[in-house]
Order: structure tokens, then sequence, then C-alpha cells
């Protein structure tokens, strides 16, 4: 796999970092966990352990349901933002480093990434209640799937 095509994939796992926070991180620490990810002898290879795939996992999951609350605020607003950007940051820099490739510049790319999937997914979703006026935990657990779908995908190239 070429340098360019892994830095896309560490921009790609910021993207679902945007969507759901924790989604991206958990993926990463599974696919590390599992082997799909090397992240050995790097400095996030603390992600592959037992501790870290249990409290991603159970952080996702809670944020999974959490999100269905009508009182969880707007991923665009600076507490979500802010986890976005940091954990499409983490999440990136575990993608470059498993792709032989700068951990500095995957956490730059999976940070813009958590931003962009942050706002576009808030876009797409507004756009999707107005049109197919379905209810929003339909327009949620979708979204929930897609980010669970693309992060599986993304870990499973390498």
């Amino acid at each position: 796999m070429t340098p360019s095509h892994i830095l896309l994939l560490a921009f790609g796992i910021g993207i679902i970092a945007g969507l759901r926070s924790l989604t991206a991180p958990a993926v990463v620490a599974w696919a590390a966990h599992r082997g799909w990810l090397n992240l050995q002898g790097t400095s996030l290879s603390f992600l592959g352990s037992t501790a870290a795939v249990a409290t991603f996992t159970i952080l996702a999951v809670v944020e999974l349901v959490a999100d269905q609350l009508p009182s969880t605020p707007a991923r665009t607003k600076p507490p979500g933002l802010i986890a976005r950007i940091l954990l499409g940051g983490l999440s990136g820099a575990a993608v470059a480093l498993a792709g032989r490739q700068s951990a500095a510049l995957g956490c730059a790319l999976g940070a813009v990434g958590g931003v962009v999937g942050a706002f576009a997914g808030y876009q797409v979703r507004a756009a999707l209640l107005r049109a197919l006026k379905i209810p929003d935990f339909v327009n949620a657990v979708l979204e929930d799937l897609v980010a669970v779908a693309g992060a599986l995908f993304i870990v499973t190239r390498f």
C-alpha cells in the first residue's frame, strides 16, 4: 500500500471519529488487539491491550446509547468537537503508524477528518431528516452502522 493510501485511511478514520467520537478508537483498538493493525513497538502499542479494548468498547457503546437521548449536545459544540478532534487524531496516528507512516501526519489528518466528519455528518443527518421524514432515532442508528462499517473497512485494509 502506498503512503498516500495509508494517509487517506488516517483521514478516513478521523471522519469516522467525527461521526461517532469513540467508535474510531474502539475499532482501532480491536484491530490492534487482533493483529490487523501492527502497533507493536510504537508509542501507541497500548491500544492493542485488553484494557484499551475494554475501555474504548464500553465508552463507544455508552456513546451510541447516549446519542439517542434528546439532551445530548450537538457534535459541533465545543465539547463534542474537541473530543472528535482528539480521538480522530489518536486514531489517525495509529492507522499511520500501522502503515509505517508519520504519526504526527496521521494525527493531523485524523484530527482534520474529525472536524470534517462532525460537520458533514451533522449536515447529512439534518438533510436526511428533512428529505425522508424518518424519526431521528432511525437516522441515528443508520449513522451508527455507517460509522462502525466504515471503521471496520478502514482497519481491514492492512
